[in-house]
């Protein structure tokens, strides 16, 4: 699939059709449909938000699974892998799926023929392995590539554990160099030790889009066959024999985007005899090198290499056949598959199997038992909440509960040791601050709303309005800058994109508050979510940027950026998802907003710079749906149809922008089943055309879903009518019982749009306007 450059498609009412089954097939085993490599190329423009790939990573990995070891390229990449480029530095042990800045890779470890020369910090260059997408394969939980040196390096995990096989050219001897200081933003401090046939060591790393926390990791590691030489660099010192150093690097990085040999690093070099492969198991943990060689024990012990390789195939098997589509081509299948995968990478468990953790306070604890009976409980880490607000935390709320609760009591557990302060964007145990909005209350409240309440509410609700009402710094951050202006204006001056944020975070605010019957706070937080209100200005008829004196600038330009992040004005008009309706009557009306929407989708990936859709890019994520508040149901089938094929794919390029921890494969799998949650902090689905003819879905909590769509093809791709469990219903959504409860969706699917499906104004989906 080439690059797309998605510019002056027009929106008619019907809009050709889209093919829409061919070649229909039964999925069994839904993991042979999986591409791990899909979103490591560029499949689109770089808009200046982090290119325009997916920034993921192939490499092995267990759902929800803390090691992720995975090659790292020269040319960065947020998920560590360019797959433009042909140069492998390492396969280091720790990564993130698909953010737009470098974080993590930590420990690289890369297989070389022959032995070591010059130390690898000053020749790392010479050391780096290149080798032909020919010769590299992934699958669930597997990796492999065999590099133009002859040396073959295979991948498996377990959850918090891993094994890697290096079969090495049998001319020479072969080496491990493994980089303890080789962590892609630099390390402050790190030690490595050799004690007879184990290595293990840890560092102190972060630097996450620039933050300045830093968290420790651990790792312990055995191998199967003698090391038969070994020694440890530091810098450009080369030391045979050496058993324990410490050191440190700053970042890898040079401004080309290259990995930099700057002459400073420390790591180990372990030879091996060639004649036979060899078997490095290994143990992570961010409590301590003790955590890691458990983690080691208990999940990998002696267990062999391909064992542990179905064991993970088996996981991935079980997890990916939550969701079992029929009737779509084998492009289609690996597309939804490869994004369900994604799905499920990220939050990842961050405990180790005695159930301790290091949290943002730098203490270790205990994760809270389990009731009898259940499952164990996780503490979860790593959380894009600017982006999985609006989809990600929606799918895993509904197809994960019990996984969603625990990442609620993880936020909710890291808020509360830091004093009730809830962080943006978390990397590992550690606050970044990146991006905008206060979104972790939205992702908590979604969670709840979807039924994923396994988790201490009350305490949660208490601590996020603390947090949300607090005024300048705390641990050293601001959870919400200009909140005493947000307060007392119901705005933040200059700024549409900080409001509309805080106004979906009160929302969710208001709407956990709600559930759990304190009716206090959830009218005064549904009162400041309706703050956007103050930035409509009617002689212009967009919300737009307003100073603290309450005046609109003269002249605007909804193409404009200032005053938004990642987006602008025409794209951040539509960000009132809480009231919709409010936006409509201030707009003129359904009409008139209608006619506002065909415009905007004119293009579906314009960027930051053009007054349309950028379905590349997390703002606009929900507006398709819009079109079922102004009774144009028809309208979302066809944008939602074109974005699913213009926009995604199943090959490395099959994403035009950052998955962003799964952000942009959870909306795929949405736009594919045919329902999505458009409001954040409720569970509302809204329905338009599925990808499938028939969908089962199962939650780990036991509700089982059908969705058929039996003549759905070429020329029959609109909707005529919807029966939800047996009874016609006329309206374009799903009421939040039918996500809770499971049960049947049965489409008739027709050539045109059904003239009395979801058209009344009395099946506008609900809108939460200000409470009396």
């Amino acid at each position: 699939m080439s690059r797309r450059r998605l510019v002056g498609i027009v929106v008619p009412l019907l809009l050709p059709l889209i093919p829409v089954v061919a070649h229909a097939e039964t999925v069994g085993d839904s993991s042979r449909y999986v591409n791990p490599f899909v979103g490591t190329q560029d499949g689109g423009p770089d808009f200046g938000h982090g290119g325009g790939a997916g920034m993921t990573f192939p490499g092995a990995v267990a759902p929800f699974g803390m090691m992720q070891w995975s090659p790292d390229t020269v040319r960065t990449a947020g998920g560590g892998y360019k797959y433009e480029d042909n140069r492998i530095y390492g396969f280091s042990m720790t990564h993130i799926s698909g953010p737009g800045c470098t974080g993590a890779q930590d420990f690289p470890v890369l297989p070389i023929s022959g032995i070591i020369g010059r130390s690898p910090a000053v020749d790392g260059a010479g050391y780096l392995q290149t080798f032909d997408h020919a010769n590299e394969q992934a699958n669930p939980g597997y990796y492999r590539v065999t590099t133009d040196s002859g040396v073959q390096t295979e991948l498996t995990t377990s959850t918090r554990a891993g094994v890697a096989r290096f079969t090495f050219p049998q001319s020479k001897p072969g080496t491990l160099l493994l980089d303890v200081t080789g962590s892609v933003n630099g390390v402050d401090d790190a030690e490595i030790t050799i004690d007879g046939n184990t290595v293990s060591g840890w560092a102190l790393t972060g630097g996450f889009c620039g933050a300045r926390t830093r968290y420790r990791v651990y790792f312990h590691a055995t191998f199967d066959r003698p090391i038969t030489a070994s020694g440890i660099w530091k810098d450009d010192v080369i030391k045979p024999g050496t058993t324990t150093t410490r050191g440190a690097a700053p970042t890898r990085r040079t401004n080309s985007g290259d990995i930099a040999s700057n002459g400073l690093g420390t790591g180990a070099f372990l030879q091996f005899d060639s004649a036979q492969p060899v078997q490095m198991r290994t143990g992570l943990s961010y409590v301590s090198i003790d955590g890691a060689c458990r983690n080691l024990a208990a999940e990998i012990g002696a267990k062999d290499f391909d064992t542990v390789r179905v064991d993970a195939r088996d996981a991935w098997r079980r997890r990916l056949d939550q969701v079992q589509v029929n009737g779509g081509d084998q492009d289609r299948l690996r597309t939804f598959y490869s994004a369900l995968y994604h799905v499920f990478l990220q939050p990842y468990i961050f405990d180790d199997v005695d159930g301790r953790y290091t949290g943002f306070d730098g203490q270790t604890h205990q994760v809270r038992p389990a009731a009898p009976g259940q499952p164990a409980h996780h503490y979860y880490a790593t959380f894009s909440g600017w982006d999985i607000y609006r989809s990600e935390a929606q799918l895993l709320a509904w197809l994960a509960p019990d996984v969603a609760s625990d990442i609620a009591q993880s936020m909710y557990d890291n808020a509360h040791v830091l004093g009730d302060v809830w962080d943006r964007w978390s990397h590992q145990n550690t606050i970044t601050g990146v991006m905008n909005g206060d979104p972790y209350h939205s992702v908590v409240a979604t969670a709840y709303a979807f039924g994923a309440n396994d988790f201490d509410a009350e305490g949660a609700l208490d601590s996020m309005v603390a947090g949300a009402e607090r005024v300048g710094e705390k641990a050293g951050y601001t959870e919400r800058p200009a909140n005493d202006e947000y307060q007392r204006l119901g705005w933040v001056p200059g700024q549409v994109s900080d409001t509309l944020e805080y106004n979906i975070a009160d929302f969710g605010i208001s709407q956990l508050a709600q559930r759990l019957g304190n009716r206090a706070v959830s009218d005064k937080f549904l009162r400041s979510a309706h703050g956007w209100q103050h930035l409509y200005n009617p002689l212009t008829g967009w919300l737009q940027p307003r100073s603290a004196e309450g005046f609109f600038a003269l002249l605007y330009d909804p193409s404009g950026t200032d005053g938004y992040v990642e987006g602008n004005g025409a794209q951040y008009h539509w960000m009132t998802f809480q009231d919709v309706r409010g936006l409509f009557d201030l707009m003129g009306g359904r009409a008139k907003a209608a006619g506002r929407l065909d415009t905007f989708f004119t293009q579906l990936n314009a960027g930051p710079h053009a007054p349309f859709a950028y379905l590349g890019n997390e703002p606009t994520l929900q507006t398709p749906w819009l079109y079922a508040w102004a009774g144009l149901p028809g309208r979302t089938q066809d944008v939602v149809r074109r974005a699913r094929t213009e926009l995604f794919g199943p090959t490395p390029n099959g994403l035009v922008g950052n998955d962003d921890l799964g952000t942009m494969s959870a909306w795929y799998v949405w736009a594919s089943l045919g329902i999505y949650p458009v409001i954040p902090g409720r569970a509302e689905l809204f329905v338009h055309s599925p990808a499938f003819t028939r969908a089962e879905i199962r939650r780990s909590s036991g509700e089982q879903f059908t969705i058929s769509a039996p003549e759905l093809d070429d020329a029959a791709p609109y909707i005529q009518s919807l029966q939800v469990n047996g009874e016609n219903t006329t309206k374009a959504w799903l009421p939040e019982s039918f996500a809770l409860s499971g049960g049947r969706l049965d489409f008739t699917m027709g050539a045109q749009p059904g003239l009395e499906f979801g058209t009344a104004e009395a099946d506008a989906p609900p809108s939460f306007g200000v409470p009396r």
